[in-house]
């Protein structure tokens, strides 16, 4: 991929916010892995349950403070957001620090509102402050396709899909898209934005649907899907998100917004199902003695449905394409190949997860609920 750069990346200190997490760390990988980028990255992060810097250890000890730092830190901190963009005269921030799981939003909206708002607001007015009316830097702010709410059968959400978000999520992610937004019609601030459809790939914490499936079926535990499991999903890849990113960095319009998907609708049942066959064709369930002699399909259980689960969701992703050129370099079926393999060959990884609450949290609130 090195040999068909399409642009010299002209950011030199680029602060990535929750680089420690499951987007944030790939894009992080994915940016020293450009030969266009000769600069330095900073890696912003609370660390709250879904950070984790053994996501970087090897990034860390290759690459040295020369050309990777990290900071623990909170995007509510603006004082602290605002030193750290003087101190390594950062000329571009990527955005993703967020809270993400839309079941933690329902049982727990407070924290949602707090990070994902006022932290949105903070990196913003800490940009706008160093910055200074500068245009030569960019401040790129990460979305998702869930605030446009739900579609029917037909359609896909486009960029000038108005709003209509169902959950405290994608709520607080709506509230921090008009924000960023507002921040270039009234300060000039050079703001993109992108909307992307659902990740999936290498480091995802396990309490979303993949990873989950993953090491639940391993473990001969349920495999849990909401309601009928009709629900429809576009389906994109880490690293071809990485990619538009990239994309959006290098030739993006500032105050423009961007859809980022994989062209890849499949309805939740259909994606249990695939990785239970992924999983049977590497790591047959005839050899694994936790599933007692079944197969992993045996142990797909029906929830009871999420309140407010819209019912399906496809990103039109042409503007990004014919403005930037970008397009999806993965299918779901190499995709999904590529993860499970990630994931059976990092049982290191994996076990230090197990180690946090996530799976008492998973069980104590909605996900395993029958």
């Amino acid at each position: 991929m090195k040999k068909n750069e399409s642009f010299n990346c002209a950011y030199a200190n680029i602060l990535v916010t929750g680089g420690a997490g499951f987007i944030g760390s790939n894009f992080i990988r994915y940016l020293f892995g450009r030969s266009a980028f000769k600069g330095r990255i900073i890696n912003y992060d609370k660390l709250t349950y879904a950070g984790n810097t053994a996501s970087l250890k090897d990034v860390a000890g290759k690459y040295g403070t020369d050309r990777y730092s990290f900071i623990k830190g909170d995007i509510c901190d603006c004082g602290k957001v605002l030193r750290a963009l003087k101190k390594y005269a950062v000329d571009a921030i990527v955005h993703f620090a967020a809270e993400s799981h839309v079941d933690r939003s329902i049982f727990g909206p407070k924290d949602f509102i707090e990070t994902n708002v006022h932290g949105s607001f903070s990196m913003l007015e800490a940009a706008r402050n160093y910055w200074n009316g500068r245009k030569d830097v960019r401040f790129h702010h990460i979305s998702t396709d869930e605030v446009y709410g739900s579609l029917g059968r037909t359609g896909a959400f486009s960029e000038t899909t108005p709003y209509d978000p169902r959950s405290p999520y994608s709520a607080s992610k709506a509230s921090s898209d008009h924000i960023a937004r507002s921040y270039y019609h009234t300060y000039g601030l050079p703001v993109t934005l992108s909307n992307c459809s659902n990740n999936y790939g290498p480091y995802h914490y396990p309490e979303k649907l993949i990873p989950l499936l993953i090491l639940n079926a391993l473990a001969g535990k349920p495999l849990p899907v909401y309601g009928d499991g009709l629900n429809v999903r576009d389906w994109l890849y880490v690293e071809d998100h990485c990619g538009a990113i990239w994309e959006i960095l290098g030739k993006g319009r500032p105050g423009e917004s961007y859809n980022v998907g994989g062209n890849c609708e499949k309805k939740n049942i259909d994606v249990v199902r695939a990785v239970c066959g992924g999983l049977e064709s590497v790591r047959p369930s005839a050899g694994n003695s936790a599933l007692k002699g079944r197969k992993y399909s045996d142990l797909i259980t029906f929830v009871k449905d999420r309140p407010g689960h819209d019912r399906r969701y496809a990103v039109d992703a042409s503007k990004i394409r014919r403005e930037l050129g970008w397009k999806p370099a993965h299918n779901f079926e190499n995709g999904l190949k590529s993860t499970i393999d990630w994931y059976l060959e990092n049982s290191a990884w994996l076990a230090a997860i197990k180690e946090t609450s996530y799976s008492g949290w998973l069980k104590k609130n909605y996900l395993l609920r029958k």
